[in-house]
């Protein structure tokens, strides 16, 4: 907590923060390359600045949230946006959701294909719609009435990516973005944060799974199970084995341990993530805050891509653990 003296009153200034991640998995350190580990470390520092900055300004956190997760989506480090997978039909379907604790205002879009900023979509689902959910052509239809630019395929094709596919097209398996691979090229994307009024925000964007068939979606884009924020409890955007996920209902998971049994933020996301999602035999992560600006990122895999950053001087960049 923070105190201004101003004109000999003292003024409350409420901790603000930010966390994001790029993904949770098998990030096995002899796998990257010290050259592409600071590519990783430069693209998480410059979404949680430019985030931190929103939230410095006295912005607010739906703002902040959606800036941090448009700026992974631009990089093709991640998966999401323009690092999005191949599915099995050799395009990318995309998938993103973003939610404000403060109004319980949700919008979240599922299998859109050529929009560069898909949590940008889901926000004005929440905003310019009386939906919460578009999906497909729907969606599409959507995003050409709010004037988006669709984006050619081209513009998402990745070379690692791309060879990721090869190595499984025309069979029956499928890659999660946080398995084991040769390349250590990960995934999800997500940012939750709490702005100086104590309202917080989460927002999270993916490209789903490698080799993905018949419209599958993740739990990214639903809400309650991979994002989730409400300003009774905590904002969460998780990370991981998506079916697993969604059967758990993570995210809201978090939050239901915060305001039925009262635990905090750090007990309740370490119960979801290290006892209750490893018992349905799911694995992955998530960053959490809550409306005093603490910040929770715990993992059960190797690693989790992630960085935070708080106004009592909290601050954080990691992959491994």
């Amino acid at each position: 907590m923070q105190f201004v003296i101003f004109q000999n009153q003292i003024l409350d200034m409420k901790t603000f923060s930010i966390a994001i991640h790029g993904g949770a998995g098998t990030l096995v350190k002899g796998l990257m390359t010290k050259e592409l580990e600071e590519q990783y470390k430069n693209a998480l520092k410059v979404a949680r600045e430019a985030g931190y900055k929103i939230l410095e300004d006295g912005k607010s956190a739906i703002e902040a949230v959606e800036v941090a997760v448009k700026l992974l989506e631009d990089t093709p480090l991640f998966n999401a946006g323009k690092g999005s997978v191949f599915t099995a039909e050799g395009t990318h379907e995309m998938d993103a959701a973003i939610m404000d604790g403060k109004t319980l205002n949700a919008g979240a879009v599922s299998l859109v294909t050529g929009i560069k900023n898909p949590v940008a979509l889901a926000r004005d689902v929440m905003d310019k719609s009386y939906h919460v959910f578009l999906a497909g052509e729907g969606a599409m239809t959507f995003a050409k009435n709010q004037g988006y630019e669709i984006k050619t395929p081209d513009y998402f094709y990745d070379e690692v990516r791309y060879q990721q596919w090869q190595g499984i097209k025309d069979s029956d398996n499928f890659q999660l973005d946080h398995s084991v691979k040769k390349d250590g090229k990960f995934g999800t994307v997500g940012a939750v944060a709490c702005d100086q009024d104590g309202n917080i925000a989460a927002a999270t964007s993916t490209g789903g799974m490698t080799n993905k068939k018949w419209g599958r979606v993740g739990d990214s884009p639903m809400i309650g199970a991979g994002n989730y924020a409400n300003n009774k409890t905590c904002a969460v955007s998780c990370t991981g084995s998506g079916e697993f996920f969604i059967r758990g209902v993570v995210a809201y998971d978090v939050s239901c341990l915060m305001e039925h049994k009262a635990m905090t933020l750090d007990d309740a996301a370490d119960e979801v993530i290290h006892k209750r999602i490893l018992e349905i035999h799911g694995d992955g992560g998530l960053i959490a805050v809550d409306t005093k600006g603490n910040i929770a990122m715990p993992f059960n895999t190797e690693g989790m891509y992630r960085a935070c950053k708080s106004s009592n001087g909290k601050e954080e960049i990691s992959i491994y653990k």
